[in-house]
């Protein structure tokens, strides 16, 4: 989303260079933090239509997919827990990612889909039942890490796998039975971790994947 049409054309050219960037590492998809209100991120939001923003969204993924197709880079359109939706991102659930994936990919090609983080999708009562309707098709992308209990900041609180209440091998099940087979990626945006020595972390993350996700 953008303030006006210079800053919509200005967004499209940075997702296109982010395509070929993809393409260039080799990545198996090209995962979308969509944004929402303009400015809002700085404390200056340029609107406060939502759904403007969503329309945009839309409409920046629709013209964004006619590229990636050209190349061969699959989008995965990543929902963003709705504490962000004012400044990360609009889209905010797996069915609101689902039902943007449907109207702009209905053939289910490949080329669109979503990538699954449990710390922003946890929480949702229809997870199961979205993740069984993404099927093997949609789901390009699978984040783990855990949400703790009190979170201190919602942006760099994420907890280590295991620390927190998320019912990782449930969700891992879930998954899998829908048809996903792909890497299970740690992802912890965390102060206390980053503030650790890299083998700590590392060494953690690999007895908690084995142990509990």
């Amino acid at each position: 989303p953008a303030a006006d049409a210079a800053g919509l054309a200005a967004a499209l050219e940075d997702n296109r260079r982010a395509v070929d960037e993809a393409c260039t590492l080799g990545a198996p998809c090209l995962v979308l933090v969509v944004g929402s209100l303009p400015g809002a991120l700085q404390g200056q939001p340029a609107y406060h239509d939502i759904a403007r923003a969503r329309r945009e969204v839309r409409e920046g993924i629709a013209t964004t997919l006619e590229y990636a197709r050209q190349v061969g880079m699959p989008l995965a359109i990543e929902p963003l827990h709705p504490m962000q939706a004012a400044e990360r991102a609009c889209i905010n659930t797996l069915e609101q990612a689902l039902d943007l994936c449907d109207t702009l990919d209905p053939a289910r090609s490949g080329a669109l889909g979503v990538a699954v983080d449990l710390y922003h999708v946890w929480w949702d009562p229809k997870l199961a039942q979205q993740i069984t309707r993404a099927g093997r098709e949609r789901l390009l992308a699978y984040h783990v890490c855990d949400w703790l209990t009190p979170t201190r900041d919602l942006l760099n609180d994420r907890g280590m796998m295991g620390d927190g209440v998320i019912e990782l091998r449930q969700i891992r099940g879930w998954m899998e039975d829908a048809g996903y087979a792909g890497y299970a990626e740690v992802e912890i945006f965390s102060d206390h971790w980053w503030a650790q020595p890299g083998e700590v972390v590392l060494d953690t993350c690999i007895a908690r994947h084995r142990g509990v996700v």
